[in-house]
């Protein structure tokens, strides 16, 4: 950490000058275990926070100005702003994400008065699906909180902040997992979290001997111009087709059985496999947890697999990309259990492989990926980490 932190604070005095009150903070990735495309249907999910993440070097000032650099995309240089233009703009980049978060403080009613110069750097693979705009988001808040003395807002209220700002800044209709993947992190411990009422519990993940290994496709994917909401939108159509003869607020209140007996109030075959997804997911998630609970790692690896399958042929986010990486890992002994996490459609897999199959696992998924689609994969062993904060 020490070393990251060291570089940071050299290359902000380097680019915006060494004057001044200049403070490190620190914000994780997350990944979702089992959970996917559940988080906007009022299902449950079962996300942990990363202990890679997003670095923020930030040093206030006394305009109203906002100067932001990036080390992933030094080639951009300063990109500079102030708080008095607070609007998405298509030039601003990716500094429409803590602009957002601005703008969302002052909706809330916390005003941010005076500007500041914020440097970031991702060891988050970027377009990976590991949330670096949530990360980004999440920092934004958290720095925020930190810099302007709004000390009354919970790690929760900076989740749902985020979720707002990316909403309704930068138009992306996401649910609200990332974000409090993000900020609720806990070390050790994946995150049971209830999207409908955010009712939540830590759930450790005891991995005996096996890693979790993410297997990022290099493919990149834009959220706001994908199929995410084209998705999102099958869903409230097939709600409110069911919502006709049921009296529910979410796909995510019913069970199986309850949708096999009220699936044919949908009026179209591809919407029923959207629904049919959001509500089966939503019970692998229960089972999931309740595996892990009685520590069958196993049993947990097995609904993974489903999962993937289930994300591949009734909801249709994962292309070829993904689907190798995950059929390859299916093919090696020692692989407990993988499949596609985030919004898919490119983006990372998540696995858990046992230790003396992890080098094997990198290699030869490696090599099928690399020939059958023509570019490697980037594959991270990870760790469970903690939420944001201050390191310096």
């Amino acid at each position: 950490m020490e070393k990251i932190e060291q570089n940071l604070l050299e290359k902000f005095k380097e680019v915006f000058g060494a004057e001044g009150n200049i403070e490190v903070y620190f914000a994780p990735g997350r990944v979702n275990m089992i959970g996917e495309h559940t988080d906007y249907n009022g299902g449950h999910v079962f996300p942990c926070a990363l202990t890679i993440g997003t670095y923020g070097v930030v040093r206030k000032r006394d305009d109203k100005k906002l100067r932001f650099y990036s080390m992933n995309f030094e080639q951009l240089g300063v990109i500079e702003s102030t708080i008095e233009n607070l609007k998405p703009e298509k030039e601003a980049g990716w500094t429409n994400y803590p602009k957002g978060v601005i703008w969302a403080f002052g909706e809330k009613g916390m005003k941010v008065d005076t500007g500041f110069d914020l440097l970031l750097f991702g060891n988050i693979p970027n377009g990976s699906g590991l949330s670096s705009s949530a990360s980004v988001e999440v920092l934004t808040g958290y720095i925020l909180k930190s810099l302007f003395g709004f000390n009354n807002v919970t790690n929760q209220e900076l989740a749902l902040i985020g979720q707002f700002s990316e909403n309704k800044f930068n138009g992306v209709n996401c649910g609200i997992m990332d974000q409090f993947a993000i900020a609720m992190g806990k070390e050790g411990h994946a995150i049971f979290l209830d999207t409908a009422t955010l009712d939540y519990e830590y759930a450790p993940i005891k991995l005996q001997n096996a890693k979790i290994v993410i297997s990022c496709s290099n493919k990149k994917r834009g959220l706001g111009d994908s199929k995410y909401n084209e998705r999102r939108d099958e869903c409230e159509t097939a709600l409110a087709e069911i919502q006709k003869v049921c009296d529910i607020k979410s796909l995510g209140e019913l069970t199986e059985e309850k949708f096999e007996e009220l699936k044919g109030n949908i009026d179209s075959d591809v919407r029923r496999k959207r629904a049919k997804h959001a509500v089966y997911e939503n019970q692998r998630t229960i089972k999931a947890v309740e595996a892990l609970k009685n520590n069958n790692v196993e049993e947990f690896g097995k609904l993974m697999n489903a999962s993937h399958v289930s994300l591949r042929d009734d909801y249709e986010v994962t292309g070829i990309e993904l689907d190798t990486l995950v059929e390859e890992a299916w093919k090696i002994p020692g692989v407990i259990g993988s499949r596609m996490t985030g919004a898919g459609f490119g983006g990372c897999t998540v696995s858990i492989v046992k230790d003396e199959a992890v080098d094997t696992f990198i290699k030869e998924v490696g090599d099928a990926y690399l020939k059958k689609i023509g570019y490697a994969a980037d594959f991270y062993v990870v760790e469970i980490g903690d939420g944001p904060r201050k390191i310096g």
